[in-house]
């Protein structure tokens, strides 16, 4: 077992050798069952080693199923309940229910462009793909509605947690204030290298200047975190209902799944988020 980074905002979990992350946020609410995957406690092999959730990447399907049963029994839930994202880069959302329990992993998904899921239903596992996009987390534990949504960094300019926060209160009458938001690991400002023209798309939100980034002659460290905080504020979540990570994956690649870090050569993490029955 690796030795684990500390974490002033997530706390980790290792159960039949699994190893996840949580949000104590989260974990006080009763009705809610939620984690965030490690490389650890899966049987993939090779450059897919161990955990890994992603049944695109050229990994073994039947290897995928197990690593899917294994987190989902390390978080208490059944992985015939989960509804997997079919992430494009968009924002588009998808609202999830009891007809849905499989998509993705027993049975074909059956859409396509879904960066983000919502759900009031229980036992509805949402479940979000990375490798280092940010990981959004929503509960609203006054109307008992949860979702997840993927932010790379195209939405992270569209604004995905404002477009997800706005999903939850026309669909399931949420409000703002009421919804308990987190930013999950991902790529951190210390590693989040682009260059101009991505920083330029970044530079068209009204919210984005100088505490989002840091310049480097012709390149640009952006600070994904900074950026996906402001826009959930703007979106009316409080400040004191807002959790942002401190765990970056570039920086943690044996406990991570990092794009960049593998050059590509990599399986994938995923966020997961329910309603308890």
């Amino acid at each position: 077992m690796i030795t684990l980074p500390e974490s002033n905002t997530l706390c980790a979990h290792e159960r039949d050798g699994v190893v996840y992350y949580t949000f104590p946020s989260f974990d006080e609410i009763p009705f809610v069952r939620h984690g965030f995957s490690t490389r650890i406690g899966g049987v993939s092999d090779g450059i897919y080693a161990s955990m890994n959730l992603s049944f695109t990447r050229g990994d073994e399907d039947a290897a995928v199923r197990e690593n899917f049963a294994r987190f989902c029994r390390a978080i208490g839930t059944d992985s015939d309940n989960v509804v997997v994202s079919a992430q494009e880069h968009h924002t588009a959302l998808y609202n999830a229910g009891a007809a849905d329990r499989g998509r993705g992993v027993t049975i074909p998904r059956g859409y396509e462009d879904i960066d983000g899921l919502l759900t009031d239903e229980a036992d509805v596992v949402l479940c979000t793909q990375y490798a280092d996009c940010v990981p959004l987390f929503f509960v609203d534990p006054v109307r008992r509605v949860v979702a997840t949504s993927h932010a790379g960094w195209k939405g992270t300019v569209a604004r995905i947690g404002d477009v997800t926060v706005k999903r939850m209160c026309t669909d399931y009458g949420c409000r703002p204030e009421n919804i308990v938001a987190a930013i999950g690991p991902s790529i951190g400002p210390c590693c989040f290298e682009v260059d101009a023209p991505v920083y330029e798309a970044f530079s068209q939100l009204p919210l984005f200047d100088g505490g989002c980034y840091r310049q480097r002659g012709e390149k640009y460290d952006i600070d994904l975190w900074e950026v996906n905080r402001r826009v959930l504020l703007e979106a009316g979540v409080t400040p004191d209902h807002l959790t942002v990570t401190d765990l970056c994956t570039r920086c943690h690649p044996d406990l991570f799944w990092s794009h960049r870090a593998t050059g590509g050569q990599r399986g994938s993490l995923a966020a997961f988020i329910a309603i308890k029955e």
